[in-house]
């Protein structure tokens, strides 16, 4: 299934893609959620025919794809083809880092780069969305927790990442950084996680082309790290890392600006759109 939510800031609702068509889910669930993630709620979901649910009229905004985000937890450094171009050693372990939850967007919203910011960049990333809670889970088991997958796209601000002393997070978490969606396709969909092809697009030429299967640390891995490290609970997203072509790593580097228009794709996960402007 491709589950989304609809409609104003606040107001999303949620709905299902029967194809191209947009139905309306609300009366059956009250949004998507973690406490609608469960394996036992999504086969609920599964078992209706799409076409008797309402359908959506004309082209409504899309919010992210999961409503009321318990954790955001990204990994970064995590495709070894990523990490050659950055000029840096395969780490031992995934790296970690949070993104603040005020950071989360729809796919198509605006991204509005902070005050003073120079040096904001994109990067396109497989997202992962919990579906049950996950404690000491084994590699063996650790896709069984998750509920689905989306587009993640994490905007950096690097000179906030690099340069102000402290967590990559300061430069990960400005508003609007965290465009999520369009889509939260459920793992039956998705038949191997670690082969998918990926791209991002600014200003309608192609910089990010990578597939899942450079990752050094696969889905399973990550799951197993994180959730010997902390519980995850239904609803929390892992971000897990971007292939090569951010404009970090090229030379001259290359940085977002007023009116570019990013563009990315996952192989059946969907599409985003943004346009980025500036704070006031």
């Amino acid at each position: 299934m491709k589950l989304v939510r609809y409609g104003d800031v606040g107001s999303e609702q949620p709905g299902l893609m029967d194809g191209d068509t947009l139905r309306d889910l609300y009366g059956v669930i009250d949004d998507i959620t973690g406490d609608t993630l469960d394996d036992e709620t999504l086969d609920r979901l599964r078992s209706i025919d799409p076409t008797t649910l309402p359908e959506v009229k004309g082209n409504p905004r899309l919010g992210a794809c999961v409503g009321h985000f318990g954790k955001f937890l990204c990994i970064g450094l995590n495709y070894s083809d990523h990490a050659e171009e950055q000029g840096l050693p395969i780490p031992e372990h995934p790296i970690l880092f949070f993104k603040a939850n005020s950071a989360i967007v729809g796919p198509n919203d605006d991204v509005v780069m902070p005050r003073n910011s120079k040096r904001s960049d994109w990067e396109v990333e497989l997202g992962v969305v919990i579906g049950k809670a996950a404690k000491y889970v084994s590699k063996a088991d650790a896709l069984d927790y998750v509920a689905g997958y989306c587009v993640v796209n994490d905007v950096s601000e690097r000179e906030f990442q690099q340069n102000l002393t402290g967590q990559w997070t300061k430069g990960k978490s400005c508003d609007t950084f965290g465009p999520t969606g369009p889509y939260l396709v459920t793992r039956d969909e998705v038949a191997d996680p670690q082969n998918l092809a990926m791209s991002l697009h600014l200003n309608g030429k192609q910089m990010q082309t990578g597939n899942t299967s450079t990752m050094i640390f696969s889905v399973a891995e990550i799951i197993e790290h994180l959730s010997g490290l902390m519980t995850l609970h239904p609803g929390d997203i892992i971000t897990t890392g971007t292939p090569p072509g951010v404009g970090d790593g090229m030379r001259p580097q290359v940085y977002l600006k007023v009116g570019d228009v990013m563009e990315l794709e996952i192989e059946g996960l969907g599409r985003q759109r943004q346009e980025v402007k500036m704070d006031a």
